[in-house]
Order: C-alpha cells, then sequence, then structure tokens
C-alpha cells in the first residue's frame, strides 16, 4: 500500500472513530501493514493536520489518535453546537469535585469533603453518571472508603494524553468552561451580619 493511500485509510478510521485508535487496534485491523510504517504514517498525518488551512487536528491522546478542531475555531464552533444542542453542564460544586479529583486521585469521598468543606455525595453522583470519574477501589483504612479518579472519558473531554499533562488549577477551570460548556453559577448566598458587640464604659479607677 502506498504511503499516500495508507494515510487516506488511517484518517478515515480516525474520522469515523468514536474512541480514540490506537496502534494496537490498527496494526490488529490492518495486518498488512507494518506497524512502523503505521507509526511513520500517523506522524506524517499529524504534522499534516496542522497546517493553517486545516479545520480540524489529529493529536495523540489517552493512549490513542483522536480528531478535534482547532483552538482558533473553538469560540466559533462551540456558539454553532450551543445553537444546535444544549451543552453538556456541571454545577460548580460538581466542577470543584472533579477538580479536586483530577489533582488528587485517586481520592475518597471523605478527603474531598476535607478538602471542599461540604459533602459531596451529590457532584460524585453527577460525575460518575456523567462518566468523567470512575471508582478506583477501596482505600484501605477505618471504613474503607471508595476510591474516586478521572476517567477515559475525562482524557477524551478535555483533550489530555494523560493527567501528566493537567493545566493549572485556574486554567483547569477555563478549560472546564471550554469543554463542558459553562458551569451552572452557585446560589447567591445570604449575606450575614455579624452582631457588633457593644462597649462597656470604662470603670472608674480606685485611688
Amino acid at each position: 500500500m502506498e504511503r499516500s493511500e495508507l494515510k487516506a485509510l488511517l484518517e478515515a478510521i480516525i474520522y469515523v472513530s468514536e474512541e480514540p485508535v490506537t496502534v494496537d487496534a490498527l496494526a490488529k485491523g490492518l495486518r498488512e501493514v507494518p506497524r512502523e510504517e503505521l507509526r511513520a504514517a500517523l506522524d506524517e498525518l499529524v504534522e499534516a493536520s496542522h497546517a493553517p488551512d486545516r479545520g480540524v487536528e489529529i493529536r495523540k491522546v489517552a493512549g490513542g489518535y483522536r480528531m478535534y478542531t482547532k483552538a482558533e475555531h473553538h469560540d466559533a464552533v462551540r456558539r454553532f453546537v450551543r445553537s444546535q444542542r444544549p451543552p453538556l453542564r456541571l454545577s460548580m460544586p460538581a466542577l470543584e469535585t472533579l477538580a479536586v479529583i483530577a489533582y488528587k486521585q485517586p481520592a475518597t469521598g471523605p478527603e474531598i469533603h476535607a478538602i471542599r468543606g461540604v459533602d459531596c455525595s451529590s457532584a460524585l453522583a453527577t460525575l460518575l453518571e456523567k462518566g468523567l470519574i470512575v471508582t478506583a477501589g477501596r482505600k484501605q483504612c477505618v471504613g474503607r472508603p471508595i476510591l474516586y479518579r478521572t476517567s477515559r472519558e475525562f482524557l477524551i473531554r478535555f483533550g489530555l494524553s494523560d493527567v501528566d499533562e493537567l493545566p493549572t488549577l485556574k486554567e483547569f477551570e477555563e478549560l472546564a468552561r471550554a469543554a463542558l460548556g459553562e458551569v451552572e453559577p452557585p446560589p447567591a448566598e445570604p449575606a450575614v451580619v455579624e452582631p457588633v458587640a457593644e462597649e462597656k464604659p470604662a470603670e472608674p479607677e480606685h485611688a
């Protein structure tokens, strides 16, 4: 198979695949193509996709290859997608819980509670339902609480190869807003007025 034909085939396979395509999967499906040739063709395909006249690029994420829109087109594409269907939304508590798990993983519910200062059971249920986190066994301590870590879906959603590529916490929040849609604002809390202690009159000094 000619290199140009192989690259076109690989591009088509990556395009139709919902999950990142691994070299192992390609080698299994294209037995007639040596693994070294597959890697070389993929490298050329990735490099070519970075050309300025291309709207999408191929990135290596979660151990495989997947197509993404280019960063400079994110705003326009996001507006278009939002006009077609509502984005996946996360509440602020869920986003904060996801951030704790992403940077501390694996983490238990009590550990997340200790960091955030509030109960996180509802946020954990939401993140599990959306597939952004998974359970990772139980911690060997009193009570053997469940451990949580980010999922492969998390890597795919955020366009990361692995968790070592996680940005700073501030960048993570911005990335989350871009990847998952604007988070729902937290409910306004009523202002708390601290009582002011009355001053006691000074006692007269005794001679």
